[in-house]
């Protein structure tokens, strides 16, 4: 059984590349998700919540845009031009970590009034939440299929594994 190149990429250089891959941008990413719900129910808009929501929110975008490009050219790019890509799960699950730059970038941008500046609070809410909500869904896909044997979804590794299928 082999692994993606998502998992390999966290269990090299043990315990640095989970740090700086997983742990921090996942931690920046939960404080915001966290201090993003005592907004929305307290609507507490303004204060020190809403400012550690911001400042992580920043940080969080501009780390990750860092992490995006760096594993965009030493990474993914030359997985694609060697062609070595281990699978459809190797691809969505790198991918899916790839794509949590659209909604952590969007969420520093929200904040650095990039995005948004002449809008009411309730869309910028609004927008926020849902940046938070989609950030949540690829990271856990990327999670998810990142820990599958990468083999696992070629077709022809799953009918041959199954004793109708073989001949």
């Amino acid at each position: 059984m082999s692994m993606t190149h998502y998992m390999e990429l966290l269990s090299t250089n043990q315990p640095w590349n989970l740090l700086l891959f997983m742990a921090v941008p996942v931690i920046l990413a939960e404080t915001v998700a966290i201090t993003e719900l005592y907004i929305l129910f307290t609507r507490q808009t303004d204060g020190g919540v809403r400012a550690f929501n911001r400042a992580a929110s920043v940080a969080g975008g501009i780390y990750f845009t860092g992490v995006f490009g760096y594993l965009l050219f030493t990474a993914a790019i030359p997985i694609t031009a060697s062609g070595a890509w281990r699978g459809a799960a190797d691809v969505i699950a790198v991918g899916a970590y790839l794509a949590g730059i659209v909604p952590l970038l969007g969420l520093a941008l929200v904040d650095l009034g990039a995005i948004g500046r002449q809008w009411d609070t309730e869309s910028k809410l609004r927008l926020h939440a849902s940046l938070v909500a989609l950030f949540l869904v690829v990271a856990h896909v990327a999670m998810i299929f990142g820990m599958l044997d990468p083999t696992l979804l070629q077709a022809d590794a799953a009918m041959s594994g199954h004793p109708a299928m073989s001949h």
